[in-house]
């Protein structure tokens, strides 16, 4: 049986279209798993740097609340601060800052007691000695804002 080699090239070609092929499919699925990878990676990292900025804020409120409890007394409820170093220490300002492209912001909400229980309330008694932080660090990724939120009270633990 004799095999024609016109019919044998075109063999051959098919058999390199379909290589080729598969190897830009294989191209095309590999730069996709790296481009979603290198986003995950960029998504964690922000997320980690959020993490450690609202624990730097929880800490500027506890840096004002040692150095005087009118530093946080005196704020005003619901008013949006700004952590910002200044003077040599950490301050709550109202002028807005940011770190890198991440927004902090830190509000103090008023803590009421039950009268009978002395437990923390919706509605009570105001507690002159004890605040509710709320802290937010917030970024956009990928076209849309992402936010971390860090609640916690704060007490008058220095004055009797």
């Amino acid at each position: 049986m004799r095999i024609n080699k016109k019919n044998n090239k075109g063999f051959m070609m098919i058999e390199i279209i379909i290589a080729t092929s598969i190897i830009v499919i294989f191209v095309l699925i590999s730069m996709s798993v790296a481009t979603k990878t290198i986003a995950f990676s960029r998504q964690s990292f922000h997320i980690t740097q959020a993490a450690f900025l609202l624990e730097e804020s929880a800490e500027v409120v506890r840096i004002n609340r040692d150095n005087a409890w009118i530093n946080i007394s005196g704020l005003t409820a619901s008013t949006i601060y700004y952590p910002t170093f200044s003077g040599g220490t950490w301050v709550l300002s109202t002028s807005p800052t940011q770190v890198d492209n991440f927004t902090r912001t830190v509000v103090m909400s008023n803590v009421n007691r039950d009268a009978t229980t002395s437990d923390i309330a919706p509605s009570g008694v105001n507690d002159t000695g004890t605040k509710l932080f709320t802290v937010t660090v917030s970024w956009l990724e990928g076209g849309q804002t992402i936010t971390k939120t860090l609640k916690f009270y704060i007490s008058d633990i220095f004055s009797s």
